[in-house]
């Protein structure tokens, strides 16, 4: 509907004249009912520019609206207020789209606006030195969720993750499972190493001092011990023990993602820029371009000339590049490989870092504007209004694992999907645990597997989804209410799609759940006339759609018994 009111009105701009053609119109969905079905504020905000009274501009498009507007889609075109134009949906129009809605099923919400668009996600790219934690697990849901939106959308979505095996993180995990594996092999001094919360920890005197802690690391020192026993004692590199290390966490990484319903079509590995050449065009790209010069012994960007305070090192004076320099050449990469859209799911810790890689870019000759940076708040974890830190086995941080084993994966996912990406998450463990109205994901879940159940008692008595009914006969103002909640679907998903926003969804999702909540209350099934009753079974069986549609969305499932 939204499309077509855009459609109308463009055209009503047209013939009034002095609109400029990129002036974007907007369409809201009124906080109060009496203000229609739709509303736009164009007249308002063309105020200006047509240099006349906003109400005056109103009613000359209002009228012309009048005229144009199918009768069988719009009811009423109104004029309220200084001059907002407030639309309602004729009844036809509603029963046509709960046709529509019934006949889509599994498909409804989908568009194919966006059909031959590409675009590539990147998110999660932790680099494989330890279990995922619960902020990685914000940004794999948040990455995942968008990649979701997209698809629903029409774009051919590609999902990467970006991991980094050589380096200083990468080294000091070397060293931590060398170490370890030595005191397999032999009892060696140990030495006390501080630690965040608790008494010191006790490791081999050769553990590097920020060495990962973790007992991850001490079964793959034992794992590798028993497949190799003394024979790395000697070795002079550490490329077997991170070999080693990267191949089990990437491992379990995996398998955690895998609980969380996410699945990666690509993974990147920032060793082939290295191996490929790529790291080595970038520095000669921003050399040829004179946005690089040589000081303390080593490389600079001139990110000054970008506003930036200060420049910004490439290559350190070891001659190792800092992790920027592979970062422009990653990106580089995305360019080559064809996409039409790039986004990037950073936590906040970023906001000061990711500038440099764009105007990188910008230097290089790409449109920087095709990357998009989505960042997102950190997650504090809170049992009775208090902060907590939960226990694990592994190290001083929380685990991702940790947080599904205690509150499921279905919950861990919608949490972290409630917010606003750029607000900060309070992760409310009990909230989280409850099995009421109040746990949101559990409200949803519980709607969807109670149609469920109404259907299958309807059944039981005679009636079938698979009859023909006479949609028209849903006439009562809840059953109203309700379709005019489920035909907003496709436009809310666009809506999130177009925002990276899937906090959209879960909020529209507890609107539809309270709508039927509301026609079952009022309008029976069972007991009613034939008619009617089949009526009103294909009006939950579209509810039980959407529901089960939008969670589809959300990467979450939709039982049908709880």
């Amino acid at each position: 509907m939204k499309d077509y009111l855009r459609t109308h009105i463009r055209r009503a701009l047209d013939a009034l004249g002095d609109v400029p053609e990129d002036f974007e119109i907007e369409l809201e969905t009124p906080a109060n009912e009496e203000h229609g079905d739709l509303a736009t504020n164009t007249a308002m905000r063309l105020a200006s520019v047509l240099k006349n009274n906003p109400r005056a501009i109103a009613e000359a498009l209002a009228e012309q609206l009048r005229d144009r507007l199918d009768p069988e889609r719009i009811r009423s075109v109104e004029v309220a207020g200084p001059g907002f134009i407030n639309f309602r949906f004729a009844t036809d129009y509603l029963y046509s789209g709960l046709a529509d809605l019934l006949d889509a099923g599994d498909d409804y919400g989908r568009t194919e606006r966006d059909v031959g668009t590409t675009a590539l996600v990147e998110y999660v790219s932790a680099n494989p030195t330890g279990p995922l934690t619960v902020g990685h697990g914000r940004n794999a849901v948040l990455g995942d969720t968008v990649a979701n939106l997209l698809e629903w959308t029409g774009h051919d979505v590609t999902r990467e993750y970006y991991f980094n095996d050589a380096g200083r993180q990468m080294r000091v995990l070397g060293q931590s499972v060398r170490a370890r594996y030595e005191a397999f092999a032999a009892d060696v001094p140990t030495k006390p190493i501080e630690v965040d919360d608790g008494d010191p920890v006790e490791v081999p005197e050769s553990f590097p001092d920020e060495g990962y802690l973790g007992d991850y690391i001490v079964d793959i020192a034992r794992d590798l011990y028993a497949d190799h026993g003394d024979a790395l004692l000697d070795t002079e590199t550490l490329r077997p023990f991170i070999e080693a290390a990267e191949d089990v966490i990437l491992a379990e990484i995996e398998d955690t993602l895998a609980r969380l319903n996410v699945s990666m079509d690509a993974y990147f590995n920032e060793q082939s820029l290295y191996q490929d050449g790529e790291v080595e065009a970038v520095l000669d790209a921003l050399g040829d371009a004179g946005m690089t010069y040589e000081k303390d012994g080593a490389l600079w960007f001139k990110t000054t000339a970008f506003d930036k305070e200060k420049d910004t090192v490439l290559v350190k004076q070891s001659g190792e590049p800092t992790y920027r320099t592979p970062d422009i050449a990653y990106h580089a990469t995305k360019f080559e490989r064809g996409f039409d859209v790039m986004i990037d799911v950073f936590g906040a810790d970023h906001i000061a870092t990711y500038p440099d890689v764009l105007s990188a870019l910008d230097v290089m000759g790409y449109d920087a504007d095709r990357v998009e940076v989505l960042l997102y708040q950190f997650v504090t974890l809170v049992r009775g209004g208090e902060p907590v830190k939960m226990s694990t086995r592994r190290a001083t941080y929380v685990t991702l694992d940790d947080l599904m084993d205690e509150v499921g994966e279905d919950v861990t996912r919608f949490f972290f999907l409630m917010r606003s990406a750029d607000t900060h998450l309070n992760f409310d463990l009990e909230l989280a645990k409850e099995t009421s109205d109040k746990n949101p994901v559990f409200y949803l879940q519980y709607a969807h597997a109670r149609i469920h159940s109404i259907i299958d008692k309807a059944e039981e008595v005679g009636f079938a989804y698979e009859d023909t009914p006479d949609l028209s006969l849903l006439q009562h103002e809840a059953e109203i209410d309700l379709m005019k909640e489920l035909l907003r679907f496709p436009s809310q998903l666009q809506t999130a799609a177009d925002n990276r926003a899937p906090h959209f969804v879960p909020n529209y999702l507890r609107d539809v759940a309270t709508a039927f909540s509301q026609f079952y209350d009022q309008c029976r099934i069972i007991g009613e006339d034939d008619d009617l009753a089949t009526a009103r079974m294909h009006l939950a069986l579209a509810t039980k759609t959407v529901l089960k549609n939008g969670l589809t969305v959300l990467g979450i499932s939709a039982p049908e018994s709880m």
